[in-house]
């Protein structure tokens, strides 16, 4: 069980909306901070997190600019800014969370699920995120993370170089970005909630579709990669993922993961792009995140009592 708290945090003159799902009792052995993925909000994922909870893990979301209740007004639709506002939004959010330097508050983690997750390993290969931030986090967890397209959801070239063209002319236009609800999960009634979902509204702007466009490529061509500053890394993705690619994530962590000392990557074999809501068996995802986070925890737990 949880308790949970909703609120709103301020960042460049910007209100956004925050929630947080916490132990009912006892302090949090763990904190998460999640990031969420695009034309999607934190409170899609409410039964992982409220599990998490029951499990002492604390969750800390918020829905990023352009998405979500963060929306006040049609024209907010996307509206999410560059890159570099992206990452010093999630920066903003996170360092709060931070501990101190006293060793008896819970170690946090950052957790990001598709484009989130493109945007997390992005925070974390950033040379101006290293020191105040990510030195801090103790391990990062990627949820079917945005480094690569599937062949089907890859855009053709003109249309690439169009919308490129237009957005250094009006980078704030609204273009409209349908992802399939029956490609996120296996659950016949989650795919009807997306598609009832007034929240996820597919629009993006110029500016911000191009700033994601070019997320994925420094990923996907290994130009970004989390550096020394990194101590862990776990990567979850389902090898039948119609959004993100598979193959492109395993790749990148084959490669691109030479200087972090503890990395799993873990196969969900038939599985869909939302492993936190595909089905009957999602149980184990959740399972398999708790695991991993209350691991590196207690080992926190176990070096601050020497």
């Amino acid at each position: 069980m949880a308790t949970e708290h909703e609120g709103t945090f301020e960042v460049d003159g910007k209100s956004l909306y925050t929630k947080s799902w916490l132990p009912e009792n006892g302090e949090p052995k763990a904190k998460l901070i999640f990031i969420h993925g695009y034309s999607d909000h934190v409170n899609r994922y409410n039964a992982m997190f409220r599990w998490l909870a029951g499990r002492g893990i604390a969750v800390h979301g918020f829905d990023q600019r352009g998405w979500g209740r963060s929306v006040t007004k049609p024209a907010e639709k996307g509206l999410t800014g560059p890159t570099s506002r992206v990452l010093a939004d999630i920066a903003a959010f996170i360092k709060p969370h931070l501990p101190p330097a006293a060793p008896a508050h819970p170690p946090v983690f950052v957790m990001g699920h598709s484009m989130g997750g493109g945007e997390a390993l992005t925070l974390a290969s950033h040379a101006d995120y290293q020191d105040d931030v990510v030195r801090h986090v103790r391990g990062w967890v990627l949820e079917s993370p945005f480094i690569g397209f599937t062949p089907e959801e890859t855009p053709g070239a003109l249309k690439v170089f169009g919308a490129r063209l237009v957005g250094r002319f009006m980078p704030n236009r609204q273009m409209y970005n349908k992802l399939a609800a029956s490609s996120m999960s296996r659950d016949p009634a989650v795919v009807k909630s997306i598609e009832e979902d007034e929240l996820m509204h597919d629009t993006g702007t110029l500016e911000g579709l191009a700033s994601l466009l070019d997320r994925t490529t420094a990923l996907a061509t290994g130009v970004a990669r989390p550096g020394s500053a990194v101590r862990s890394l776990w990567v979850g993705h389902g090898d039948n993922d119609k959004v993100t690619n598979y193959h492109t994530s395993k790749k990148y962590f084959e490669q691109c993961l030479g200087d972090v000392p503890d990395k799993h990557f873990k196969t969900y074999e038939g599985w869909y792009h939302q492993l936190h809501n595909d089905g009957p068996q999602t149980e184990e995802f959740y399972k398999d995140v708790a695991e991993w986070i209350l691991a590196r925890a207690g080992e926190e737990s176990a070096q601050s009592k020497l």
